[in-house]
């Protein structure tokens, strides 16, 4: 019998829900998110984004979280936070998500959602939140010491999921034992007290991860990202400025030459042809032709989305609206589930 969180069996339960969606859409509530950290990247488009917009246009109830009480997880400053949340929501409609099917809201923006976190806690050890290898990731990664937060982040993370009594999480594979937490704290939850939540399971992302334009992991502190808000002419500047090697001719080796394959990756992604297919065909031209095939590449691609994008910078007020009506259908569900909770736990007085 093949261990109930093991990655196979995710899979299983990930290609199942793939079917159930095709079929019967309106039973899954998705639940994903972001930290306000900076500018949302291709990246997050290509990994995340476009997933949620696709699950959003079949038919699924999703909830989209600016997870803005993450931030201090393994940060000491909450400055330009407010700059970071209307563009990423500018972001997100700009991407297709629409707020009449998708609720956008903010961790700090409903406090109802974030009080599970009492009755959350009683449910996990200690042990078990210190053998989190994700949270270990995330500490490594911004070389911060071990908060609080940090430490019951993954608990957090289960607030997000079941207070809109999501069941289904989009994640990658490195993601997983959040989802196990999260299935755990539920499970407990309903032995201990009665039903409540329902069982969550991971939806995992059928994309591979994008790199960087230097191989590296696609991230904001590299250098190394193109952001989905960047004009044409700051693409191209960064594009141009990315490292590649001395040998003329292309070729796609991520192990050797991760710069080359870096852009070669960014191309096949925009233009759905294989990194190999384009690095034949530009041969001998050079990192130079290679610059300008992922330029014309990506450019042509974000096109739309960046003439929307432009539209909501110029109406900040519209953004605002987005994300006052998101907290306030948030608040609602939350408030609700969180009567639910104390009802089961017999604390209404």
């Amino acid at each position: 019998m093949p261990n109930e969180n093991s990655y196979e069996v995710a899979l299983q339960k990930s290609n199942a829900i793939r079917e159930g969606l095709a079929k019967t859409p309106e039973k899954f509530t998705m639940l994903t998110g972001d930290r306000p950290t900076g500018r949302l990247h291709l990246g997050h488009y290509f990994g995340t984004l476009k997933g949620r917009v696709e699950l959003q246009n079949m038919g699924a109830k999703t909830n989209v979280l600016i997870a803005d009480y993450q931030v201090i997880t393994d940060r000491d400053t909450t400055e330009h936070i407010q700059d970071n949340v209307y563009n990423m929501v500018m972001d997100y409609l700009a991407c297709g998500i629409d707020p009449d099917k998708t609720m956008i809201y903010a961790h700090s923006a409903v406090p109802a959602a974030n009080q599970l976190m009492l009755p959350f806690l009683s449910l996990v050890s200690e042990a078990e939140l210190a053998r989190n290898p994700t949270v270990k990731a995330e500490m490594e990664a911004s070389g911060h010491e071990l908060t609080g937060l940090l430490l019951t982040y993954p608990v957090h993370q289960a607030c997000d999921i079941l207070f809109c009594k999501g069941n289904v999480v989009p994640v990658g594979r490195d993601q997983l034992p959040h989802i196990e937490l999260t299935r755990t704290i539920a499970r407990r939850f309903n032995n201990r007290y009665g039903k409540v939540f329902p069982e969550v399971d991971a939806l995992l992302s059928e994309t591979p991860l994008l790199p960087g334009l230097d191989g590296r992991k696609m991230s904001k502190s590299y250098g190394n990202a193109i952001n989905i808000s960047m004009t044409a002419e700051e693409t191209a500047k960064r594009i141009k400025k990315s490292q590649t090697d001395s040998e003329r001719m292309i070729t796609f080796d991520p192990e050797n030459r991760p710069g080359v394959s870096g852009l070669l990756s960014t191309a096949a992604i925009c233009t759905g042809r294989s990194e190999f297919e384009i690095a034949e065909e530009i041969g001998m031209g050079g990192s130079g032709q290679l610059k300008k095939y992922v330029t014309e590449a990506v450019n042509e691609y974000f096109a739309p989305i960046r003439e929307r994008r432009q539209r909501y910078e110029n109406d900040l007020d519209y953004v605002k609206d987005v994300l006052h009506e998101g907290n306030r259908r948030a608040n609602e569900i939350a408030e609700q589930t969180l009567a639910e909770v104390r009802d089961a736990m017999g604390m209404v007085y």
